[in-house]
């Protein structure tokens, strides 16, 4: 292994290290997925999202104690009621809410549904996992849909400075 992927690991480890001292106290949003149910008597149950997890959110990113995560879809659990919807997506999107105060959640809580984990060996070996890549041996971030990118110190710090 040569000195530049060394020194980008523990500038990568260091960031988010830091990341965490600096938002030690601040509150966690849960992660959630799709529970597996099974059928009793014949009868389904109805789908739900149960909590699998709990981060920082920090812009494009999900900071746990030992993980990041890339953030996917964000909603607020909301109890089922019956509404009349314009658009099949606001439909879908009302079951999601409705499936995660069935799993738990408090209603108009946030939940991070499908947030993929990164993985940092990989980006600490020169690869691409999710949002971070290494760029000429700098921890770097795509942190919007247009895939502008930016070095994961400052965007870090930017997002940070926000709290």
């Amino acid at each position: 292994m040569t000195d530049q992927p060394v020194d980008a690991a523990a500038a990568l480890d260091a960031l988010f290290d830091e990341a965490r001292r600096r938002l030690a106290g601040s509150p966690r949003e849960r992660l959630g997925d799709w529970a597996h149910s099974r059928r009793l008597l014949g009868i389904g149950r109805a789908p739900r999202i149960v909590a699998v997890g709990e981060a920082w959110h920090v812009g494009a990113l999900l900071i746990g104690d030992t993980a990041v995560y890339a953030t996917a879809d964000v909603l607020r659990a909301r109890t089922e009621a019956v509404r009349g919807y314009t658009a099949d997506a606001q439909r879908a999107r009302s079951e999601r809410a409705a499936a995660a105060a069935r799993g738990g959640f408090a209603d108009g809580e946030v939940v991070h549904l499908g947030a993929m984990r990164i993985d940092l060996d990989a980006v600490r070996r020169g690869e691409a996992s999710g949002p971070l890549s290494l760029v000429d041996g700098i921890p770097s971030i795509v942190w919007n849909a247009a895939g502008s990118r930016r070095p994961l110190a400052d965007y870090l710090d930017d997002q940070l400075s926000l709290r």
